[in-house]
C-alpha cells in the first residue's frame, strides 16, 4: 500500500487564497501590505526564488520591491540597508534571500513561543502537518539536517508543538536506527534520495525537504526505474528533481510529500501569509491565525 502523498501544491494555494482574502480586508481599510526583497549577488537559483516571491505579491495584491546590492556588499552596508526600509511606512516585511555573498554576517536566531514571524520553509513544514491532520502533539519527531534555514529552527517549531524531536546529522550514531524511532521524519540533509525505506518506520510521516537535481542515466535509473513519466521527463530534458528520500519510501510511509510539489510551494505561500502578519502587527491589529499555526 502505498502513502498519503501530501499535496503542498493545493494547500499552498489554500494558503495563498486566505491571504488574498486578509489583503482584500486591509485594503478596504485603506492598508495594503508591503515587501522588501533583498538580493545580495548573482545566485541563479535566487534569481528564481525571487522572481516567484514577486510574482505571488502581484497576484494577491501585496506591494512588492526589489534590492540588488552589488557581490561586494558587506555586513554593515546589508544592515544599513535593512534600517532603511524598515523606517519606510509602506514596507512590512523585508526578506533577505539565502545565501548571501561569504564576506556577509547571515546568523539568526528563532524567537520561540510569542507572537512574531516564523522563517517561511519551516513554517510551511507545520502547515503541511496540520492540514493535513497529522498530529504533532505527543509525536516523536526526527529532524535530519541541522541548517539554521530548515533544520534548526523546524525542529523548534515542532518542540513548540509538544512533539518530542531528536535532531540528527552526518555525525549521528546508526542513523536508520534514530530515524526509524519517527512517527515525524522530517528530511533537510541535502542528499538525493538518502532516505531510504530501512530509515522509516512503517506508517509513519515522512516531509522531505530536499531539492536535487539528477542529471546521470545511471543514477536516475537508480531512483526511478520503470517510472515511465519519469523517464519521459528525462529524456526530454536530461535532468529531474529528486529530494532527500528514496522514491521507494512510499511503500512504507504512511503519508509523505513530494518532490516536487511538497514543501516547495508552501515556502512562497508562508512569505505572502508573514507579509500580512507583519502588516497586522505593526498597525496593532488582530493577527490571522494563518501564519501563527
Amino acid at each position: 500500500m502505498s502513502a498519503i502523498v501530501l499535496d503542498g501544491t493545493r494547500i499552498a494555494a489554500q494558503i495563498k487564497s486566505e491571504v488574498g482574502e486578509e489583503v482584500k480586508e486591509l485594503a478596504a481599510a485603506g492598508l495594503r501590505p508591503g515587501l522588501a526583497v533583498v538580493l545580495a549577488g548573482h545566485n541563479p537559483a535566487s534569481q528564481i526564488y525571487v522572481r516567484n516571491k514577486v510574482k505571488s505579491c502581484e497576484q494577491l495584491g501585496i506591494y512588492s520591491e526589489k534590492h540588488t546590492p552589488p557581490d561586494n556588499v558587506t555586513t554593515e552596508d546589508l544592515l544599513a540597508l535593512v534600517e532603511d526600509l524598515n523606517r519606510r511606512d509602506e514596507i512590512d516585511g523585508i526578506l533577505v534571500q539565502l545565501p548571501l555573498p561569504p564576506q556577509v554576517d547571515a546568523n539568526g536566531y528563532l524567537s520561540t513561543q510569542r507572537p512574531g514571524l516564523v522563517p517561511c520553509t519551516p513554517a510551511g513544514i507545520v502547515e503541511i502537518l496540520k492540514r493535513s491532520g497529522i498530529a504533532i502533539a505527543g509525536a516523536e519527531a526526527v529532524v535530519v539536517g541541522r541548517s539554521d534555514i530548515v533544520g534548526k529552527p523546524v525542529a523548534m517549531l515542532l518542540l513548540n508543538g509538544n512533539a518530542t524531536v531528536t535532531v540528527c546529522h552526518s555525525k549521528t550514531r546508526e542513523l536508520a536506527a534514530v530515524c526509524r524511532r519517527a512517527d515525524i521524519l522530517i528530511a533537510a540533509i541535502g542528499k538525493a534520495g538518502m532516505i531510504t525505506p530501512d530509515f522509516v518506520k512503517p506508517g509513519a510521516t515522512v516531509i522531505d525537504v530536499g531539492m536535487n537535481t539528477v542529471t546521470d542515466p545511471a543514477e536516475f535509473k537508480q531512483f526511478f526505474a520503470g517510472n515511465e513519466k519519469r523517464e519521459r521527463d528525462f529524456a526530454a530534458k536530461g535532468s529531474t528533481l529528486i529530494g532527500d528520500v528514496h522514491p521507494k519510501v512510499a511503500e512504507v510511509a504512511g503519508a509523505i510529500s513530494p518532490v516536487p510539489g511538497g514543501v516547495g510551494p508552501l515556502t512562497i505561500a508562508m512569505l505572502m501569509s508573514n507579509t500580512v502578519k507583519a502588516a497586522k502587527l505593526r498597525r496593532g491589529r488582530q493577527v490571522s491565525v494563518v501564519a501563527a499555526r
